[in-house]
């Protein structure tokens, strides 16, 4: 798409009509009611609003989608924890002009033709939009669990870019791709996009992990879709997401008993153990359980020891989460102590490994993240079985 769009801009002053695979078919009237989802506008019509399908953002507290006829103003209020400052991304409908420049944004032309992803987690976003053909490179193929996108891997279909201080960036810039979807943590260390956006490279961050709820992960997909001018997709979709995790919630608040759970395991003498306020923690209460931190404030982590967990969940009925453990006797390897647990006597320890590929790639930390009802119904079998007795666990297997 690129270098089309430079062949034009030399040949005209103007972008209308340049850009990959030119739709002239496109409808260019002012009541065009759907997006353009491949090629530009032919005939540019400043009264036309072209994009007729917008994201209406109601559960992410991460980016907001602004809407003008020809362009969207896309904002990730932080784009890693701890940041000060947003990034924003000015989409223009290609085949139509830019408009004045925003300070410190990046301006691309949609919809984009060809993606680098740099985390698993988006790549079912991909799927649900339709777009997976897009995808020209992956940050690694190796904890991949989608299985269009391995098959993609094995016919080499797709370059493995690597990530973080170790970002191949001459393959990259082969690529050419249209755009780069990364994620910042603020550490440059395990930071691909600044060494990619030197080298004149497209990156859009996306903060999907910072979200505190579970539907507002999965939400992020909007923000994808605005790339793509799929909007329309991504919004009928995730109705259908939200329909079934509240159907769910349903299930489960008239219950009378609601058993006591924790989750994780120590990581080098902390037990990091999921904010009150968390994704993780709110499955736990969508799904009819107790939390013993749930009066908790934070939206992360609660860095604790092994006292402080054992004196608030020694007595607690289940154990979720617990890691890179297969079975109960790796756990009392690991620290004989665990055995303490009535969780761990009860054999009531249950593990989020069950979609797990042959290389340690986790479906629950790929497409669990935009699947939350599926999660909430895996996690609603364990302490309440009998409300869906027909459903088959996902992500989660009893550890024994």
């Amino acid at each position: 798409m690129k270098k089309q769009w430079l062949l034009c801009l030399l040949l005209t002053a103007f972008l209308i009509g340049c850009g990959a695979a030119v739709d002239t078919t496109a409808d260019t009237s002012a009541d065009i009611t759907a997006n353009t989802t491949t090629g530009c506008v032919a005939d540019y019509d400043e009264a036309t609003d072209y994009f007729p399908e917008k994201a209406t953002v109601t559960h992410a507290d991460g980016f907001t989608v602004e809407y003008h006829n020809n362009y969207k103003i896309v904002t990730v209020l932080a784009p890693y924890s701890g940041a000060t400052e947003s990034v924003q991304y000015v989409l223009v409908q290609c085949g139509t002009p830019a408009p004045a420049a925003i300070d410190g944004a990046t301006v691309l032309e949609v919809p984009i033709d060809s993606i680098v992803t740099m985390s698993t987690t988006y790549l079912p976003a991909l799927e649900v939009l339709g777009e997976l053909d897009a995808l020209v490179g992956v940050d690694s193929g190796a904890y991949v669990t989608n299985a269009a996108v391995k098959s993609m891997l094995a016919e080499d279909k797709l370059v493995e870019i690597s990530s973080g201080a170790e970002v191949n960036v001459e393959a990259a810039v082969e690529l050419s791709p249209d755009l780069i979807m990364a994620y910042a943590s603020g550490f440059a260390d395990y930071d691909a996009h600044p060494r990619l956006q030197e080298v004149g490279l497209n990156v859009a961050l996306n903060a999907e992990y910072l979200d505190s709820t579970a539907l507002g992960r999965a939400e992020w997909v909007d923000f994808m879709a605005t790339f793509f001018n799929k909007e329309g997709t991504a919004e009928a979709w995730f109705a259908d997401i939200v329909t079934e995790y509240d159907q769910l919630v349903a299930l489960t608040a008239d219950v009378t008993e609601r058993p006591t759970v924790f989750a994780n395991t120590p990581y080098e003498g902390t037990w990091y153990m999921p904010g009150g306020q968390s994704h993780v923690a709110q499955f736990l209460t969508d799904a009819g359980a107790s939390y013993p931190w749930s009066d908790d404030e934070s939206t992360s982590s609660l860095y604790l020891d092994f006292e402080t967990v054992y004196e608030s969940a020694s007595t607690a009925d289940y154990w979720i989460n617990v890691g890179f453990f297969n079975g109960l006797s790796d756990l009392v390897a690991a620290d004989e102590r665990f055995a303490e647990f009535a969780a761990y006597t009860n054999g009531n320890v249950f593990n989020n490994d069950a979609a797990t590929n042959e290389t340690g790639g986790n479906d629950y930390y790929e497409a669990g993240v935009i699947y939350p009802n599926v999660v909430l119904a895996d996690l609603i079998k364990i302490f309440h079985p009998e409300l869906l007795p027909d459903h088959q666990s996902v992500y989660y297997r009893a550890v024994e």
